[in-house]
């Protein structure tokens, strides 16, 4: 009754969970106030300070990705260019998916509505850092890729977590992790809390580099002006946070 009651007042549900070769952090919150917590959890986790350097990097420990810097030329209506975290502003950070782009959403005063208005009016994601967010587009699954920052060498980290908007459904929201042989190291379900916001991040227990690649499966449908209905769960990404991206075939420990 203490947890439903906890969840019903939107009170954050913080939680860390060790699996063989990863432990996952995860937790919910009516607002990105309530949220930070966990967030900071997890940016303790990688370590780093707590001032970013050039491209979202924090002592050389982890990188970081808001969005809210992405100019208006890379966002909505436009299409976001994949490598953009690599090749434009470095941080060893690509995106891939089987859809057709991918788009950041717009900004107050600019030429496309915020919250991903242009793709649905009806929709009311609440961001976690203002006020740009991520979604793929045609496909509710993408990939991230590490890259030594500003090179086409890969990389491996040694955590990656993400906060997810509007996760309605239990179950199916997830992160799977992989290492640079493609072998899985497991798929971790993000918490829901329908009209809120969601943490999930894993690191190693190890603390080496071995996350080579991520797969996100946000809800189980694509964003788009027609979302299936009453039954779809339609969810978008704020910040990421992630490892120092190292070269994944010589970094010390790398296996």
């Amino acid at each position: 009754m203490l947890i439903r009651n906890l969840v019903v007042l939107s009170i954050m549900v913080l939680g860390a969970t060790a699996h063989a070769q990863l432990t996952t952090r995860s937790g919910t919150a009516a607002n990105p106030a309530t949220l930070t917590s966990v967030r900071d959890q997890f940016r303790s986790d990688l370590g780093g300070g707590s001032t970013p350097g050039a491209n979202g990097s924090f002592g050389g420990l982890r990188r970081e990705v808001n969005w809210d810097g992405v100019p208006a030329s890379f966002a909505a209506p436009n299409s976001y260019p994949p490598d953009f975290f690599n090749a434009i502003s470095p941080r060893g950070l690509v995106v891939a998916t089987t859809g057709t782009g991918f788009q950041v959403s717009g900004a107050v005063g600019g030429s496309a509505p915020i919250n991903f208005g242009n793709f649905n009016a009806g929709y009311t994601f609440q961001p976690f850092s203002t006020q740009r967010m991520f979604t793929s587009v045609g496909s509710n699954v993408f990939d991230v890729y590490f890259y030594v920052p500003g090179t086409s060498i890969p990389a491996a980290v040694d955590g990656f977590g993400a906060v997810f908007e509007d996760v309605d459904q239990s179950g199916v929201t997830s992160a799977e992790f992989f290492d640079n042989a493609g072998t899985s190291f497991g798929t971790y379900f993000v918490p829901a809390l329908s009209g809120g916001l969601s943490f999930l991040g894993a690191f190693t227990t190890h603390g080496k580099p071995t996350i080579a690649r991520v797969r996100i499966t946000n809800g189980n449908a694509a964003i788009g002006a027609i979302d299936n209905g009453a039954g779809s769960d339609i969810v978008v990404n704020d910040d990421f946070i992630y490892g120092e991206p190292l070269d994944s075939l010589f970094a010390d420990g790398f296996e």
